[in-house]
Parts: C-alpha cells; structure tokens; sequence
C-alpha cells in the first residue's frame, strides 16, 4: 500500500512529532510510505534523518496555483492508495490537487489541536467535503471538529494518541541513580511537571500550592525550557519561585531528552495545563507508574481517572491542586496504589502499537472501498 503523509508546517512540537512517528511506524511495517514537508523544516529533515521518501516544497499558504498543480502531478504519478495528512491547512493544497488529478485516492486529516474558528462558509464546505474521515485524539477534539468545521459525526473516528510502552518502563530505569543526579535525597518526595515554559501550562498554580504545602522533605521539579518567543515567561517564573520562598525545594531541570529517566526520579506528578487537547507529558508519567494530580478538563478526562489513577482538581484553581496534592503526599500507600493503576490504564489503552494499528484497520478499510 502506498502511503502519502503530510505535515505542511514549519514548527516542531507535539503534532510534528506524532506525524513523523505515525509514518515511521507505517514504514517499519512495510508500507511505501512518502513524505510531503515544507522545504529545510524541521520535519522535513527529520524524515530524511529517518531514511523515509521525502518531496520538499515552499509553503504554500492558502493559495499556490503552481503547487496545487505539481502536487496533482505528483499523485497521477505515485498512485497513492492513501493520503493523510496531519494539519489541517494542507487541505488548501490537498483537495484542489486532488481535484485536478481526478482521483479518489481516500483522504484523511488528523486533528491534533482544537479551533476556536468556525469553518463552516462556502470554501471550508467544499474542503471538509473531500475528507473521507477525520480522526481526532480525544472527545473534546471530536466535539470541536462538530462544532467548528462541516463535518458529519459518522466521519469523525476517535484514535487516542499514544505512548511507547517499551520506553517508558520504570523497570528498566535506575531510580537512586536518576534521583542521585538531580540532587535529590533519599527520604524526600519529589512533586514534578513537565511542560514547556508557556503561559496556560499552570506553571503559576503549581509554585502557589507548592508555597502551600511545602514542608522538609518536599521537593518540586520543573521539566522543560522555553519555546522561542518565551524566554520572559519562563525568567517571571523562575522569579516567582524565589519570591514565594521555595527556591532551595525547587529543581529545574531545562530540556531533558531522558524523560524516562527523569519521571522515574519524581513520585508524584503535576499536570495544571488549562486546556489540553490531550496530554502526552501525562500517559509517559502514568506509564512510568506515576500517580498524578490534573486538571478536570479537556482531553484529560481521557485519560486520567479520578480517585484510581489520580486526582483531579478544578482547573486554575491552586487551593484545590494543593489540596490534591498533599493527599498523596501523605501517602505512599496511595501513591503505590495510584501508580500501578496509571500504568495498567497506559497498558490498556494507550500502547503506542495498538493506537497506530488501529489507523492501519482505517486505512485497509477506506482502500477497499
């Protein structure tokens, strides 16, 4: 089966990265897969990096006639059995290129984010039109794909994203070795996130319950580093840490490429995201056996079951994660309980193998027909 992937955008974040994943995994599974990016992005040169097929174009933006027409070459060409694209801006390039082609290859888009702009005029009918099945990460993005763009319910198809079991496996990693690095004493309990330095990632909730809670044997890790454009978000955090005297409890680790590692040194994990489509940073934590506090809302509920594998607090609401928090900072018991339940609910329902086997079932299904 011949296999078009693509991902017209130039940053490189947790979209970017499921796309890539999904066609590498396609790969390894014997599928002819290409790969269509934007000329010197991050994806595209990943891609190659991975050995996979890949076509390099400027960006097209909304409207690009000359692309719109060697991208219909290209299909008459390749004969793809599948197209699939993970942005949703491709279909501006993607149906018109189609069109002109004159072929029915099956056309599905992965949604990743929500909107908060209703696509529903005369254009975006006609777009959505072509799309053979939508597939969203989680109920809130299926919700948002009803209400924003002009889609039926019988083509939106729920694939939750995933996490790499075999990666995220506490028994692998060295915990006193992972906790003696960071600094972190043997008798003390450690409260961590991990999350770019981004306002709406709940970086401010969680230094105001640690503030709350703290006590001597707490400590709090922050995991992650700031996004281009967010350097004096994340220094104002730094500084509310000092403000609120909790600066010799704190650790801040920066980018960690070992995240396993990283989690596996934590016993308690933060997520306070305001909205989250998903929450990746959340089933790695789960996976590694981590019992975590989180937000009620969004695409959280997907994942998290509160009072089994974690506690949910009222979204912005400090007072309250405090209060989460320090329940299982009490209690290793609850803690131990917490976290073989977080794991059993990765293994059952978010192993990286399964997720994307079921897009391969999609796929087999949609070339049949």
């Amino acid at each position: 089966m011949k296999l078009l992937f693509t991902c017209l955008s130039e940053s490189w974040g947790g979209m970017e990265m499921i796309f890539l994943e999904t066609a590498g995994y396609m790969k390894s599974k014997g599928y002819d897969v290409t790969v269509l990016a934007c000329r010197n992005s991050r994806i595209a040169r990943e891609s190659l990096k991975e050995d996979m097929q890949t076509l390099q174009i400027k960006n097209p933006g909304y409207f690009a006639p000359l692309l719109i027409w060697k991208t219909s070459r290209i299909m008459l060409k390749e004969n793809f059995d599948i197209i699939h694209s993970h942005y949703s801006k491709d279909l501006w390039l993607l149906v018109p290129a189609l069109n002109l082609s004159e072929k029915k290859t099956p056309l599905i888009l992965s949604k990743q984010l929500g909107s908060y702009i209703v696509k529903k005029d005369f254009l975006h009918q006609i777009l959505y039109k072509r799309i053979d099945k939508a597939i969203s990460i989680s109920k809130v993005i299926s919700q948002n794909l009803l209400d924003t763009c002009p889609l039926e319910s019988g083509k939106i198809e729920l694939i939750h994203n995933w996490t790499d079991l075999k990666k995220f496996d506490p028994a692998k990693y060295n915990r006193t070795a992972a906790r003696a690095e960071l600094g972190i004493k043997e008798n003390e309990t450690v409260i961590g996130m991990s999350a770019r330095f981004s306002p709406g990632k709940g970086h401010e909730e969680f230094i105001i319950a640690a503030k709350k809670i703290n006590k001597d044997n707490l400590r709090f890790m922050f995991v992650g580093e700031a996004s281009r454009g967010e350097q004096e978000y994340a220094d104002k955090i730094k500084q509310m840490v000092k403000d609120y005297g909790i600066e010799q409890q704190t650790i801040f680790t920066g980018y960690r490429s070992d995240m396993p590692e990283v989690l596996n040194a934590m016993d308690i994990f933060a997520f306070p995201s305001h909205s989250e489509a998903f929450g990746i940073a959340l089933i790695e934590a789960m996976a590694m056996g981590k019992p975590s506090v989180a937000t009620r809302s969004d695409g959280i509920l997907d994942i998290a079951v509160d009072g089994e594998t974690s506690l949910l607090f009222e979204k912005q609401n400090a007072e309250d994660l405090a209060e989460k928090l320090n329940i299982l900072a009490e209690s290793g018991e609850l803690r131990k309980r917490m976290g073989k339940a977080a794991r059993l609910r990765v293994e059952n329902n978010f192993r990286k193998e399964d997720q994307l086997d079921k897009i391969i079932l999609l796929y087999n299904k949609l070339a049949k027909n």
